[in-house]
């Protein structure tokens, strides 16, 4: 079962994992009083997504950005309602636009061959990383996580420091166990960010930071183990 990208980042959230902050508005006046929130903070833009369970939203202009609070207001009124492969949008998801400096992938899948959880990751992140696997597999580095301990440190460590993230160690490393964690307790086959981004904010002092973020989610339920935990 797939859920929507608001509720994938509220799971990650609850691991304590770093995911920018959001809203979730089904009129153009919500979404215009979260971009004035926003904004407030010192965001030069905001980000305005289709809420739906398919793909190419972009493509299909359900994904805008908006410099000011009208600008969202408009923005909202003409993706609401419209049709995304059939499916009709009935909310959006409102948040700060990232400055991006650099973008990967990182999924954790259950891989039912071998019965284990393996993390996948990738310097080639925002693509499509099935495009990726089929013409350049190399790209693709994966991690089998222990069968009952999770993915052990020295494993997550591996993982970043193949994948580029060396200067970002410590997040890449909670990152990747989070999404084993958030896995197992939620009973999902699929936890996917793509994607896991470095940004460049800027700090209190007014001098630009960089930090690795969970910025797009996406999630499967296991259909049996929600039907097997319905009749515990």
């Amino acid at each position: 079962m797939k859920i929507q990208e608001s509720d994938p980042k509220s799971l990650l959230l609850a691991k304590g994992l770093p995911v920018p902050a959001w809203s979730v508005a089904r009129t153009p006046a919500d979404a215009r009083a979260a971009a004035e929130r926003i904004l407030a903070d010192g965001n030069d833009k905001v980000v305005i997504k289709a809420l739906v369970l398919v793909g190419g939203r972009g493509k299909a202009g359900g994904v805008k950005l908006a410099g000011s609070a009208a600008e969202a207001e408009q923005v909202a009124s003409a993706i609401l309602g419209m049709q995304i492969k059939g499916i009709t949008v009935g909310k959006v998801l409102v948040a700060a636009a990232a400055e991006i400096v650099k973008e990967y992938y990182l999924s954790a899948v259950l891989d039912r061959k071998s019965q284990r959880i393996i993390l996948m990751g990738s310097a080639e992140g925002g693509m499509d990383i099935e495009e990726v696997a089929a013409t350049r597999p190399e790209a693709i580095i994966r991690e089998a996580a222990h069968p009952h301990l999770g993915l052990l440190a020295w494993q997550a460590r591996r993982l970043a420091f193949r994948m580029g993230l060396g200067a970002h160690l410590k997040d890449a490393v909670k990152i990747a166990q989070g999404l084993v964690e958030t896995m197992l307790v939620n009973d999902a086959d699929l936890v996917e960010i793509n994607p896991l981004a470095v940004i460049r904010e800027f700090g209190a002092d007014g001098n630009p930071v960089e930090r690795l973020v969970c910025l797009d989610a996406k999630i499967t339920l296991d259909d049996s183990a929600q039907i097997g935990r319905a009749h515990v």
